[in-house]
C-alpha cells in the first residue's frame, strides 16, 4: 500500500511540476497563469491534450512541437520528472503527517523559483511572498522544535545573506536573501546555516565548471537559485544525519 501511494504522490508530482513550469516562466514576465493557454513558444500553436502530458509527451513527440517542428526545452520535463520525486520523496519521508503539508509546499515553491531562476536570473516577489505567508501560517500549526526556532532561522537566514549582499556589493540578489528567510522559516537555524553552506559548495563548483566552458569570466553572474534549492532539499530530508555525523567527528 505504500509503495502505491509513493507511486501515486509521484504522479501527482509530475502533474503539478507542468503547472510550475508555467508558473515559473509567466510570474516573472508578469503574465497570467491561467490565459492564455499553453503555447508553443516558437509558432505560438495552442498545445492539445498530446502536447501536455507531463514528461510522456516530450518523448512521445521526439522533443519537437507537432505543428512547427521546433526542439522543445528539456526544461519542461525535467522539471516535471523533478517535482514527481520530490512528491514522492516527501511522502515516502514524513507518510501523511502535518509535516508532510509543509514538505509539499517546500518543494512547490523550491521548484519554481529553479525555473525562473533559470529561465530569467530572477525569483519574483509575487512568487516568495504568498509562500512565505502560507509557510509562517503552517508552521504555527505544525512549529519545530522549540517552536521559536522557525522565527529565528527565519531572521538568520535574511540576515547573514543580506550581509553577504552588502559586502560583495551587489553579489547576493534580492530574490536570494528573501528565499533565505523563507528556507528559515521551514528548516530552523543550524538547518539554514547548513543550507547555504552547501548551497556555495554546489554553487562554486557547477559554477566554475560553467564558466569554463562557455569561456567565461568569474565576474559573469549565474542563477543561485537552483544551488540554493538543492543545497535546501537535502537539508531539509538529510540535514538532522548531516548535523549527528559532523558532531560525531569531534565526539
Amino acid at each position: 500500500m505504500e509503495m502505491v501511494l509513493v507511486v501515486l504522490f509521484f504522479i501527482y508530482g509530475i502533474v503539478f511540476g507542468s503547472f510550475f513550469n508555467v508558473v515559473g516562466l509567466r510570474i516573472p514576465k508578469k503574465q497570467s497563469i491561467v490565459s492564455p493557454p499553453s503555447q508553443c513558444t516558437t509558432c505560438d500553436r495552442k498545445l492539445g491534450a498530446l502536447d501536455l502530458v507531463p514528461v510522456f509527451s516530450y518523448l512521445f513527440l521526439q522533443r519537437k512541437c507537432r505543428g512547427c517542428g521546433s526542439k522543445i526545452s528539456p526544461i519542461y520535463p525535467f522539471m516535471e520528472f523533478i517535482t514527481g520525486v520530490l512528491f514522492a520523496l516527501s511522502f515516502y519521508k514524513l507518510g501523511l503527517s502535518g509535516e508532510l503539508v509543509i514538505a509539499l509546499l517546500f518543494m512547490s515553491l523550491l521548484v519554481i523559483i529553479t525555473v525562473s531562476d533559470i529561465a530569467y536570473m530572477l525569483i519574483p516577489n509575487k512568487v516568495l511572498l504568498p509562500f512565505a505567508v502560507v509557510l509562517f501560517g503552517a508552521r504555527l500549526f505544525i512549529p519545530l522544535e522549540p517552536w521559536w526556532n522557525s522565527l529565528l532561522g527565519a531572521l538568520v537566514g535574511f540576515g547573514v545573506l543580506y550581509v553577504i549582499a552588502v559586502v560583495s556589493k551587489g553579489g547576493m540578489g534580492g530574490g536570494d536573501i528573501k528565499l533565505f528567510f523563507v528556507i528559515g522559516l521551514v528548516l530552523g537555524t543550524v538547518h539554514t546555516l547548513l543550507t547555504l553552506f552547501i548551497a556555495a559548495l554546489i554553487g562554486t563548483i557547477v559554477g566554475t565548471i560553467l564558466l569554463k566552458r562557455a569561456g567565461k569570466g568569474r565576474k559573469t553572474p549565474i542563477p543561485f537559485g537552483p544551488p540554493i534549492a538543492v543545497a535546501a532539499v537535502i537539508a531539509y530530508f538529510w540535514g538532522a544525519d548531516f548535523v549527528a555525523w559532523y558532531g560525531n567527528l569531534f565526539y
